[in-house]
């Protein structure tokens, strides 16, 4: 009696911990009577009747890798249903773009159970059929597409196949939030083409900043020249007209200072003498140039004669008046024989004052 009392206790306490069922957050279980679909039993706790109810089991697939880093995919069964983001990572598969370049793609698809009772019935292996159609929607939209246009059209694979999957998974009550493409990789040959390629598109990248950087530095060079010969003539100029406002202020003080020299000549002269005086220093002035060749012998042409004559009347006017007149009408000033010492006869000499002749005349 005792070993069938302890059989029995054991037993109702099996029944009774197989019937309650205590459900986690975020997540569900289909709950069966009888073999039908009854109730979705959701987070807490939940009493199934004992031999009539129980929960629907179902496969689940994910990635998994070992600790020798093979990633291999780990199927097992389970009654409750995560109602999270999922993450189906399968291994890479091989593809054929459009220019017959065979390429591994590596895929991975985000999903959420939106209703439980269609994922459980709607599809026999839920896991298992995305992967599928994950597979077979990735060859359909790369064996349209080149292999340049694969390798830089990631998003717009990724768009198309989330539209074709989750139009597909809807009546799976499966909502797929996300398709990414982790990795492409050409076939070895494909990849040194491409190598080279970019190695080539990079040099000629660098030959055409180096010759935009060669213009640009000619450009500037030749506008600093330009520059520079701009403001060489702007100081240039300034010079001149600084020099020329100079020799004018120069000629203005000369001017003045000869016409201060003239009117006290004219002062200190008798009226009307004062250009005959000025005409005689000019002579005097102009002489020793003449007698600077190396002849010794001076041809005066025949209007000489009236100069002479305008020297001889100097002359005259320059002697010492009688009586010693020192007054300035009396223009005490002394004539100089210092000529003669040129070599040359007096200027001064009456003979050649008063003379005048139709000839030129030998002196």
């Amino acid at each position: 009696m005792l070993i069938a009392g302890l059989v029995l206790g054991a037993v109702a306490l099996l029944i009774i911990v197989s019937s309650v069922k205590i459900v986690g957050q975020a997540e569900v279980l289909v709950v069966e009577r009888l073999g039908r679909f009854d109730r979705i039993a959701r987070s807490g706790l939940n009493i199934l009747i004992p031999f009539i109810e129980r929960p629907r089991a179902i496969e689940v697939r994910f990635f998994d890798t070992d600790p020798g880093g093979t990633k291999k995919v780990v199927t097992s069964v389970t009654t409750r249903i995560d109602l999270r983001e999922q993450v189906l990572n399968f291994p890479s598969q091989p593809v054929i773009t459009k220019d017959n370049v065979t390429i591994d793609i590596d895929a991975v698809l985000y999903y959420r159970v939106a209703d439980p009772q269609k994922a459980t019935y709607s599809v026999a292996n839920l896991p298992f059929a995305l992967e599928t159609l994950t597979r077979t929607t990735l060859r359909n939209i790369v064996g349209e597409m080149e292999l340049d246009s694969t390798l830089s059209s990631r998003d717009v694979i990724n768009q198309r196949m989330r539209e074709v999957v989750e139009e597909a998974s809807i009546g799976w009550g499966v909502d797929v939030t996300r398709v990414e493409l982790q990795s492409i990789e050409p076939p070895r040959d494909i990849q040194q083409s491409m190598e080279l390629q970019m190695r080539a598109e990079r040099e000629r990248r660098a030959a055409v900043t180096n010759a935009e950087a060669s213009k640009r530095a000619a450009v500037l060079e030749a506008e600093g020249r330009r520059e520079a010969q701009v403001r060489t003539a702007e100081g240039e100029r300034e010079a001149s007209i600084l020099r020329a406002q100079g020799l004018a202020e120069a000629r203005l003080a000369m001017a003045d200072a000869e016409a201060a020299a003239i009117a006290r000549i004219t002062a200190a002269l008798p009226e009307g003498q004062a250009s005959t005086y000025l005409l005689g220093l000019k002579y005097l002035e102009a002489l020793p140039q003449l007698a600077a060749g190396k002849g010794s012998t001076i041809f005066l042409p025949v209007e000489a004669s009236g100069v002479m004559g305008a020297l001889g009347g100097l002359r005259e006017l320059l002697r010492p008046r009688e009586g010693g007149d020192t007054s300035p009408g009396s223009a005490p000033l002394r004539a100089s024989r210092s000529n003669t010492s040129l070599g040359y006869p007096d200027p001064l000499r009456g003979t050649l004052g008063a003379g005048g002749g139709s000839g030129d005349r030998e002196s």
